[in-house]
C-alpha cells in the first residue's frame, strides 16, 4: 500500500481564464488568484497560499522548510495529515515547489511550463516570429 506521501504527483489540473478581471497580475492577492486557478475548494487555496508563503519566507531567510516539519505545517494549517499531503502533492505537480534533499524550495518548472506553452501557442499555432513574443 502506498503513503500518502508517496501518493503519484505527476498531473495538477490548472484552470485558465481569459477575462481581463481574472487577471493574477491585477489581483490584489496574487497567490490566492493563483491557487483558486488550482484548488476546487475556496478553504484548500488559502491554505495552499498559506503554505507557498510560509516556503517562500523560509526559503528567503536561508532556513528552508524540511519535509519533515509537516506535523508543525498540518498544525499550522489546520489540516489533517491527507489533506496535507493532498495539497502538497498538487504544488508539486504545477510545478510551484520542489521537493529536493528533504527541504521545500520554490520551484520554476511552473514558469518554464508556461513559457513553453505560450511560446508553442505563438509560433506553431499563430505562425508568429518568436523574437515578437
Amino acid at each position: 500500500m502506498t503513503a500518502v506521501k508517496d501518493a503519484p504527483r505527476t498531473v495538477t489540473t490548472l484552470k485558465v481564464r481569459s477575462k481581463s478581471e481574472h487577471s493574477i497580475s491585477r489581483s490584489r492577492d496574487p497567490y490566492l488568484e493563483l491557487m483558486l486557478r488550482l484548488f476546487q475548494d475556496e478553504t484548500t487555496a488559502i491554505r495552499g497560499r498559506r503554505f507557498l508563503i510560509l516556503v517562500e519566507e523560509r526559503q528567503k531567510a536561508n532556513n528552508t522548510l524540511k519535509t519533515r516539519e509537516w506535523r508543525q505545517i498540518m498544525e499550522e494549517l489546520g489540516v489533517s495529515r491527507s489533506a496535507f499531503y493532498a495539497m502538497r502533492n498538487k504544488l508539486l505537480g504545477a510545478g510551484l515547489i520542489a521537493n529536493k534533499g528533504g527541504e521545500y524550495r520554490l520551484s520554476g518548472m511552473f514558469s518554464r511550463d508556461l513559457m513553453d506553452m505560450a511560446r508553442w501557442w505563438w509560433t506553431a499555432v499563430l505562425s508568429n516570429d518568436p523574437e515578437n513574443l
